[in-house]
């Protein structure tokens, strides 16, 4: 299965960033994608036919609504799964953090991702075929500084590595793409200090969303045989695990 073999894809957190990058890209390779997110003025802005793009239907779609998930993901036939959709809990030493920041970060990140893919897979194995690709971050990969975005994270990766084991037999592959820091808007969910958003963009060239959306593309034009299990992806200058520049001190 490369992409010419599949038609239509969901896209989550396609408003923005990594979700609308992926969405973009997957539009040009010819797909429908019906790209899910909260915001509907952006999802309108990335559907509009200025962009020059193939097919993208708009679904105002928050993840955080477990019925809305169902009834509305859950109606498409979906072929290629892209779980984008994520917020950082914020850089307050963590027993300071607001437990209502604690849940949209746990609710958006764990829960939302595991019920979008409970939601389309049925169809998945009903057909034989189909490809889930989580987002995961190198803060579910190493302990950088940030316990409940990491454990958020954390969850994402073991929840692809199990699926690969739950879905053996049924044609479905399962990758998860682990970047590094990133240029998007999630910095500004993390902090609202203006100097502490641009310093994590700062001090090195980070990677950008398109250069996600061309890890995540890779990975589902692979061969059928090839299943592209787990990317991580930083800048050159990014080791995680080394000294970092994050605003609470943390290591990167």
């Amino acid at each position: 299965m490369t992409l010419r073999d599949y038609q239509n894809a969901l896209v989550t957190g396609a408003s923005s960033g990594i979700g609308a990058a992926t969405a973009r890209l997957l539009a040009k390779h010819g797909l429908t994608v019906h790209a899910a997110a909260r915001r509907q003025d952006r999802l309108a802005a990335l559907a509009g036919p200025e962009q020059g793009l193939g097919a993208i239907v708009p679904h105002q779609v928050d993840l955080r609504d477990r019925a809305a998930i169902y009834a509305v993901l859950g109606a498409l036939d979906i072929d290629i799964l892209v779980n984008c959709a994520g917020i950082g809990s914020r850089f307050d030493p963590f027993h300071e953090l607001d437990p209502d920041n604690i849940d949209a970060t746990l609710e958006t990140n764990v829960a939302g991702t595991v019920h979008a893919v409970r939601a389309v897979s049925p169809g998945m194995v009903a057909r034989g075929r189909g490809h889930i690709v989580n987002i995961g971050s190198i803060f579910g990969l190493h302990a950088i500084g940030s316990a409940v975005y990491g454990a958020s994270k954390a969850a994402v990766h073991m929840l692809s590595q199990d699926l690969r084991q739950d879905l053996k037999g049924t044609g479905i592959r399962v990758t998860e793409v682990s970047p590094g820091r990133t240029d998007t808007e999630i910095f500004a969910t993390m902090t609202d200090d203006q100097a502490a958003q641009a310093a994590m963009a700062d001090g090195f060239e980070i990677i950008t969303a398109a250069d996600v959306a061309a890890a995540v593309v890779w990975a589902l034009d692979q061969p059928w045989r090839v299943n592209v299990s787990l990317i991580e992806l930083t800048a050159t200058e990014q080791i995680p695990g080394g000294v970092g520049i994050y605003p609470v001190g943390g290591r990167e």
